[in-house]
């Protein structure tokens, strides 16, 4: 007897139908799985069988061939268990073949027939709706991320026997935990702990801040340590405007392809901030996997990548930034498959100016030699660095500064200038953002306006342009270099309520090239 049960496979970010069948024949008792499976699947055997025995079920003792179609497509994890189980028991006669009608299922078995959440259930729910199903049966931690999916009836279960009665009368559908409003409530709280206010002196570090988080330019600090590169980069995210429902539907179907959604999570409404080790591999940074998956570059959609001590990466995984800081994308090619993962991310990044940290500092001597800071520096090419936008060097602050923050005294505390705060400095870059969503093609930032457009959205004013061409001739600045000044200036603009790109932008733009500066002293 055959018996079919629709289900999805994960090829990166989205999902493919595959077609769990299952056939009862003649010959000595066993399951044979094909369809061109990983390890995971092909364990399925095992706990298919043990979650049969231990719901009560009958394991039919007879030739047992499962296929998952179409069978070019690799299958991998253990979300087939479910689908295998459910297929196996409609063709043994214990449960009616029109049940499965129009269903698709998604799940991990326990051998006590418990259902467990999978990964990638977003992806798989998306997929349904487009097909058109009549219901997806997932478990009942995965219920409330596929319930995100709008227009597509979601079955939640605990257990394999609670499936099956669900298959039978759908009204006994576990509903979706709400675990998630705490967890959200918990990480907008840390994020607004992360305040502008706390920064004390460093402000053409914070105005370089602002910019990025107006236009979507990336920024380089280079500074001493204890100069405030870190706490600056943490108080990005904090400045850039909440997310659009379509933007945090396609980070949160991201976060569930790599398997970190948290269970019962709903949609993540949070920007991300990752920060990974310097000593991670290409393959953590960028993505990778014999089945691809998304990196921390593609983890980081929509929000900071922060890379600390940027000068000890390693320059072979630097330079796989190049292209996707270009494109707003990264394609993964492998020999059966090629998958595209979005990372339209703002990066940071934060490097001292020599391996010991003290070069250039007026109070402490450098101890390393030239040879040594120009191997230092070697490691962040000159292609790379054309795609940072703002390069800005940072100094200590005085004690004056930071006393301002311990004074007990309210009187002495209030002759200091307070430090802005993130609220108000996120106001300004709404405000911004506001105008280039109105003007710009697609409503891009600036740092993201195609070349073709840069011209027609910059508006350049005589004495900016003469001054811009004297600072690629002075400076030697690359094409790229020169139009991403260019959008630094607009973006100055934009900040300041200007419709025309004045001198005095491109002036302050300039001041954002401070690397150059450093580069040469190396």
């Amino acid at each position: 007897m055959l018996a079919r049960c629709g289900s999805a496979g994960l090829r990166g970010l989205e999902a493919l139908p595959v077609t769990v069948e299952v056939d009862l024949g003649p010959g000595l008792p066993g399951l044979l799985l094909v369809g061109l499976a990983d390890a995971a699947v092909q364990e399925a055997r095992e706990r298919v069988r043990g979650a049969l025995r231990n719901s009560g079920l009958r394991v039919p003792l007879t030739r047992v061939i499962v296929s998952l179609a179409p069978a070019d497509l690799r299958k991998e994890g253990p979300a087939f268990d479910l689908p295998i189980a459910l297929a196996l028991l409609g063709a043994s006669g214990q449960l009616p073949l029109d049940q499965l009608e129009g269903v698709w299922s998604a799940a991990e078995l326990g051998l006590d027939g418990s259902l467990r959440p999978v990964r990638g259930v977003l992806a798989v729910a998306m997929a349904a709706r487009r097909q058109g199903v009549r219901a997806l049966l997932v478990a009942a931690a995965n219920a409330a991320e596929a319930r995100l999916v709008d227009g597509l009836t979601v079955w939640g279960a605990a257990s394999l026997n609670q499936a099956l009665a669900v298959l039978a009368d759908p009204n006994l559908a576990a509903p979706a935990k709400a675990a998630a409003a705490p967890a959200a409530t918990a990480k907008a709280a840390t994020a607004d702990s992360d305040d502008l206010a706390d920064v004390r002196g460093q402000e053409h570090g914070r105005r370089a801040l602002e910019i990025a988080a107006a236009g979507d330019h990336h920024l380089l600090l280079v500074g001493p340590p204890g100069s405030g590169k870190t706490m600056l980069a943490r108080r990005l995210a904090a400045l850039l405007p909440p997310l659009e429902r379509s933007e945090a539907l396609e980070l949160t179907q991201l976060h569930s392809v790599a398997g970190l959604l948290p269970e019962g999570a709903g949609l993540l409404r949070q920007r991300p901030f990752r920060s990974p080790h310097h000593s991670c591999s290409a393959a953590a940074l960028i993505g990778g996997g014999s089945m691809p998956r998304p990196g921390e570059l593609s983890l980081a959609h929509r929000g900071v990548l922060f890379l600390d001590e940027l000068a000890e990466f390693q320059r072979p995984v630097l330079d796989q930034l190049r292209q996707p800081l270009e494109e707003g994308s990264v394609w993964i090619s492998r020999s059966r498959q090629r998958c595209r993962f979005p990372c339209q991310i703002t990066l940071v990044g934060a490097a001292n100016p020599c391996p010991c940290g003290w070069w250039g500092d007026p109070d402490r001597a450098c101890r390393c030699g030239e040879t040594q800071r120009r191997r230092y520096w070697g490691r962040l090419s000159g292609p790379l660095l054309d795609r940072i936008d703002l390069q800005v060097v940072m100094q200590r602050c005085d004690s004056q500064a930071l006393a301002g923050a311990y004074r007990l005294d309210s009187a002495a505390a209030g002759r200091d200038t307070a430090p802005e705060a993130s609220r108000s400095v996120a106001s300004r870059v709404r405000a911004a953002r506001t105008r280039m969503a109105r003007r710009n093609p697609e409503g891009c930032g600036n740092g993201r306006l195609p070349a073709g457009s840069l011209a027609q959205v910059l508006q350049l004013e005589p004495q900016a342009l003469a001054l811009w061409e004297r600072a690629i001739e002075q400076r030697h600045l690359s094409a790229r270099a020169g139009a991403r000044l260019l959008r630094v200036a607009r973006t100055i603009s934009d900040l300041d309520q200007l419709e025309r790109v004045g001198a005095r932008a491109v002036a302050e733009a300039l001041t954002y090239r401070s690397f150059d500066g450093v580069a040469a002293g190396v």
